[in-house]
């Protein structure tokens, strides 16, 4: 049972903020934050969720059993993420590819406390041992003075996994493997690291916020290792019997000048490319869905629509379908995981390329983080436009990557990745 407690701020982003700071004692936390960005079906302006009670963490091995056993019997709030490396759980598929990030592959808590934002109101909910915290956490959260963040005292010197031509010979790969027929799009990564690397995560984490205000923006602490992330996509929500996905597929860069911004704009609307990369991902998506849908229910809600960010354009669809109140939300994800934006069609053919081609493990990059609440409802970005740390290894990466069709040219795939990874690389290199 969780005792529920109103507190109101008079200024909600400065409440938040400042519960960040004072978090950061927790060895868990989790801040998942919309940024006031007017996305269709948000719950929360921002939840934020810490110290764990109990967890579960786990290699791909049964780790959706797992998984399910613990939202089922917790029947909590529970938080967590999917690497993209569970697909190992979902098919017979391998990863080998280096990893200097080390994160568990699946990891969830029940947290002792959490703040759900809501306009002006802030929702407390305490496990009913941690009630009488309420009163002295909100005293020294109010009493907290935030420093200005400033520049680091050292730029962060970024390295490339894959350097430019071997970017174009890889893909080159990939097209050689649609003109065979082996798949029709993939989606091909990259990793940008640094090694020998100390940054602060939490001031990181700030700027990346400052610099992108993205619907799904996450601060994640485990231990060590840390995301943060200015992910601009939402993978899966499940609100009652209803679920719904958004791919993202299709990029823009943005300009200052008003007209050209625009013009920009309206073009990516227009290109034939980037459409019918949205739409195979979404005939995926359907697809995906179908596997648990009520017969009849998967519906197009809208088709290849341009919203805006701070640093791109995004061609975003949408795509809905109902379940049977018998069906366990876990059931749910795995049926559709790993996102189809993240791996191309036909799927299975899409990862094995994937493996063989990218030099990095992907991990929690392009895996999902969220949550499921007490009624079994979820919601789950897709990490990307992320940095993630661990800091014992003090080892930094971000990775970017872009849907290769027939239709692509290589170099601007790779120009299409700058502009994906100019903000974390911005972040990092002051």
């Amino acid at each position: 049972m969780r005792t529920k407690y109103l507190h109101t701020a008079a200024d909600p982003e400065l409440f938040k903020q400042k519960l960040l700071v004072w978090s950061q004692q927790f060895k868990e936390v989790i801040c998942l934050d919309s940024n006031n960005y007017q996305q269709n079906y948000s719950s929360f302006e921002a939840v934020i969720a810490v110290d764990a009670v109990n967890s579960i963490q786990s290699d791909y091995n049964k780790a959706f059993k797992t998984l399910k056993h613990y939202q089922s019997h917790c029947k909590d709030w529970v938080f967590g993420y999917l690497t993209y490396d569970l697909k190992n759980d979902v098919e017979s598929l391998e990863s080998n590819n280096f990893d200097g990030l080390q994160f568990p592959e699946l990891y969830f808590f029940q947290p002792k406390k959490i703040f759900l934002f809501r306009e002006n109101e802030i929702v407390l909910l305490y496990l009913e041992p941690y009630k009488e915290d309420i009163k002295n956490d909100l005293e020294n959260i109010e009493k907290l003075t935030l420093k200005a963040v400033g520049q680091s005292d050292e730029s962060v010197k970024i390295k490339l996994r894959i350097h430019k031509d071997d970017y174009f010979e890889k893909v080159n790969k990939i097209l050689e493997h649609i003109y065979r027929g082996d798949i029709y799009e993939t989606n091909f990564c990259q990793e940008f690291y640094a090694e020998n690397t100390v940054i602060n995560p939490l001031e990181t984490y700030f700027k990346l916020n400052a610099i992108s205000r993205s619907p799904f923006a996450t601060y994640f602490k485990l231990n060590d290792l840390y995301l943060l992330s200015s992910s601009p996509e939402r993978y899966l929500k499940k609100q009652d019997l209803n679920i719904i996905a958004q791919p993202i597929k299709g990029t823009a860069k943005r300009s200052l000048n008003l007209e050209e911004d625009e013009a920009l704009k309206s073009a990516l609307f227009y290109d034939e490319k980037e459409r019918s990369e949205n739409i195979m991902i979404l005939d995926l998506m359907r697809n995906d869905l179908s596997k648990t849908a009520i017969k009849g229910s998967v519906r197009v809600e809208e088709l290849c629509k341009v919203y805006t960010f701070n640093q791109v354009h995004q061609m975003i669809s949408t795509v809905t379908s109902q379940i049977d109140k018998n069906r366990h939300p876990v059931d749910v994800i795995k049926s559709t995981f790993p996102m189809g934006s993240m791996t191309g069609a036909p799927k299975i053919s899409a990862m094995k390329i994937i493996e063989e081609l990218e030099e990095t493990k992907r991990g929690l990059y392009s895996g999902a983080i969220g949550y499921f609440s007490p009624e079994g409802d979820f919601d789950f970005n897709v990490v990307i436009r992320s940095i993630l740390y661990n800091e014992t290894n003090k080892y930094v990466s971000y990775s970017v990557g872009g849907a290769i069709t027939a239709k692509s040219d290589p170099l601007k795939e790779y120009e299409e990745c700058l502009v994906k990874a100019k903000a974390m690389r911005e972040v990092l290199e002051n």
